[in-house]
């Protein structure tokens, strides 16, 4: 009987000491909930240490301090990549011929730069964003992932604008280079045949424009003809029939303007062809069969000459307009592996943070 009072006793006592050490948090076998600070000392968690506990936890789903931060590491890493791959393009050419890079690897080269920059920066921002952010509790682990999903793609997004702010231009011209030169071509050579009108009689004017050389070349006189004398009222008779004095320049602007005025007409009309080689006759000292012949000769010069500079002229804006086709499908292309770089990112910057 007093064996049996004794161990009662003996098993109230180590009950008793059970408690205390439940209240005063000695038992190891009791553990923090995943996500807040464990005990520290031997004394009872008190309602401070839970204040603190929540305070360290967000309850927002967007925390767009770590997003702003993982925006401007990336956006201060595009710009330096960037200009890094502008320097060093910038070496890779040269204006001599064999030598440098060709054009084709010049594009190649700078499409892998852009793409490298948009993995390595988008990358770096979406891990910041998600390293950075607060820790949620008593969410699921899903609904984790796709949050550091988001704040990685809002961290791209937002570095993304950044930088299409500081370049700006340079995005402009891949986007519009391209209908800024369709919008120009077609009225490219009739705009330049309507540039070489003189505003003046003088010979200077005419001689610059370029209609001006096959001008000069109605008035070259056969090496092998014998030096003919014009007649005593040769260059005095003008188209509409005064007899007022007219210069060698006068005459010439006459031609220019009759040729500027038939555009890319075959052949001059035929008043205007009769006129040409009546003063081409007249200059010249040739009969007026062959002056006609010269006159027609000349102007099938200026007409081939005119068609070859439109058809560089389309080629060229056709050239820009590939390029810049090109350049913005490849651009879009480098800013969507930028966006799936920094989700991804984002989620291995979450994963470390909660644990």
């Amino acid at each position: 009987m007093a064996i049996t009072s004794a161990t009662l006793a003996a098993e109230d006592l180590r009950r008793a000491r059970h408690m205390a050490e439940l209240q005063n948090g000695l038992n190891p076998s009791l553990s923090s909930p995943p996500g807040y600070p464990a005990r520290v000392g031997n004394g009872p968690v008190h309602q401070t240490e839970h204040a603190s506990a929540s305070s360290a936890v967000s309850n927002s789903a967007v925390c767009w301090g770590a997003i702003v931060a993982g925006a401007l590491a990336a956006a201060a890493l595009s710009l330096i990549l960037l200009m890094l791959g502008v320097g060093l393009g910038l070496s890779s050419v040269s204006p001599w011929a064999q030598s440098g890079v060709s054009a084709s690897g010049f594009g190649v080269v700078t499409i892998l730069w852009l793409t490298l920059t948009q993995l390595v920066a988008s990358g770096m921002g979406g891990y910041l964003a998600g390293r950075l952010r607060t820790q949620w509790l008593q969410v699921h682990g899903d609904e984790v992932y796709f949050r550091d999903t988001a704040h990685g793609f809002l961290a791209w997004a937002l570095a993304s604008l950044a930088t299409a702010a500081l370049l700006s231009s340079a995005i402009g011209s891949i986007v519009s280079g391209g209908v800024q030169a369709g919008a120009t071509v077609a009225g490219a050579v009739g705009a330049a045949g309507l540039a070489t009108a003189p505003s003046d009689s003088s010979g200077a004017a005419a001689g610059a424009a370029p209609l001006g050389y096959f001008v000069d070349a109605l008035f070259r006189k056969d090496s092998s003809a014998l030096p003919v004398s014009p007649a005593p009222n040769a260059g005095t008779e003008t188209s509409g029939g005064s007899s007022a004095p007219r210069s060698a320049a006068a005459e010439s602007a006459e031609i220019l303007r009759i040729f500027v005025n038939n555009g890319r007409a075959a052949v001059l009309a035929p008043e205007d062809s009769r006129q040409v080689a009546m003063i081409v006759a007249q200059r010249t000292g040739m009969p007026m069969l062959e002056a006609q012949k010269r006159v027609t000769e000349v102007y099938a010069k200026a007409q081939a000459q005119l068609r070859e500079a439109e058809v560089a002229t389309r080629s060229a804006a056709d050239k820009v307009r590939k390029a810049s086709a090109y350049g913005a499908l490849w651009l879009f292309i480098s800013l969507l592996i930028g966006a799936f770089a920094a989700s991804w990112a984002a989620t291995l910057g979450g994963q470390r943070r909660n644990t």
